[in-house]
């Protein structure tokens, strides 16, 4: 994981997603400085503005640090904070993160990882040859716990993560990919590639 600079609401997401969706929560009678009560079903106009988070996050996932297209049906509405922990949240752009579907997932209702838009840099490192991502190694003792538990959390050590990671490597120094175009495409392996002088 890397810093991600949170973005402007679009124009138009007050009236396509905000004002919809206060209307909704005050027709069920849900108050907005409260937990969703358990079982409640609410409408999912945050949909409305994926295409939006999409080109505002260059098609970033928060959390893998890599593109994936939209049109591949791949992307999702995250919710940093999650609706069931604070429904005024449910419908407010500052609170939504660009996640593939795998990573979101995983989050699910977790508050266990860390946030993207306050992540301290250099907090990650990542092994380029096999895509291993671990805490950095000088870090305290209370911020590598939060790294190590956001791993856990989202399994970002997996197979399939570290795979996927050394292939965008392995794909640069075997093809000659610029490295601007690793940088669109995979920002956190260009990251540790560049932070290792490895570019």
């Amino acid at each position: 994981m890397i810093p991600v600079a949170e973005q402007p609401e679009p124009a138009d997401f007050d009236v396509n997603v905000r004002t919809k969706g206060l209307a909704h929560l005050n027709k069920l009678g849900v108050s907005l400085d409260q937990p969703l009560p358990r079982k409640t079903e609410i409408e999912p106009y945050w949909r409305a503005c994926l295409t939006d988070l999409h080109l505002a996050y260059s098609g970033i996932c928060a959390y893998l640090g890599v593109h994936f297209e939209r049109v591949m049906g791949g992307g999702s509405v995250d919710h940093f904070i999650a609706k069931s922990a604070d429904a005024g949240l449910a419908y407010e752009w500052r609170n939504y993160r660009l996640a593939c579907s795998t990573m979101n997932s995983r989050k699910r209702e977790y508050s266990d990882v860390l946030d993207p838009f306050y992540l301290a840099p250099d907090l990650f490192r990542l092994q380029l040859s096999t895509g291993h991502i671990y805490p950095n190694p000088r870090l305290a003792a209370a911020p590598m716990r939060l790294v190590e538990q956001t791993i856990e959390r989202l399994r970002l050590d997996d197979t399939q993560c570290r795979d996927m990671r050394a292939s965008w490597y392995q794909d640069y120094l075997e093809y000659g990919l610029p490295a601007d175009y690793l940088k669109k495409k995979s920002p956190f392996v260009w990251y540790e590639a560049n932070r290792q002088g490895l570019l």
